[in-house]
């Protein structure tokens, strides 16, 4: 069995070979800690929420996709450890962010504001749908909120002047 030394050595000349182009170094490097990548990833998303939906194993598979065409220069394995670590943070933050949006309607039809004036009124119970979301966003965003409920009383006065 090799000492910690040896271990540290295989993996740092592993990944000088990886930065110098060699695949097959790029494989066996992440062969070699894959245990570690579980311990680190598990270790980042302990500290996640509790419906957090990444699994660890993706979290692993998103580094070596995001990692094995590169051409970095690995110092050692430590080196190769904080730039993982990075990237791990980098993808939580990416899905977050991601989930974010989707609570906040990225799906949504975006329509420009100089093209608002042909959108037609929702009927009254979507009215009051539209209240309950305005009311929650100026929880969140204040100053959108403000934006959105202006934009509604400009559509209705053109609306007026129009008919």
């Amino acid at each position: 069995m090799k000492n910690v030394a040896g271990v540290d050595d295989e993996i740092t000349t592993l990944l000088q070979r990886w930065a110098d182009g060699d695949r097959n170094a790029c494989d066996l490097a992440l062969e070699r800690v894959y245990g570690d990548l579980r311990h680190l990833d598990a270790h980042y998303l302990r500290n996640e929420r509790p419906d957090q939906t990444l699994q660890p194993t993706a979290l692993v598979h998103e580094i070596y996709l995001r990692l094995a065409d590169k051409s970095i220069q690995w110092n050692d394995r430590k080196h190769f450890f904080v730039v993982v670590a990075g990237q791990m943070r980098r993808i939580l933050v990416d899905h977050a962010r991601a989930r974010q949006a989707e609570k906040r309607g990225a799906d949504a039809a975006r329509v420009p504001l100089d093209e608002a004036d042909h959108v037609q009124l929702p009927p009254a119970a979507d009215v009051m749908a539209m209240d309950q979301a305005l009311e929650a966003l100026k929880e969140l965003e204040p100053r959108a909120a403000s934006v959105i409920e202006l934009s509604l009383v400009d559509f209705q006065k053109r609306k007026r002047l129009t008919s």
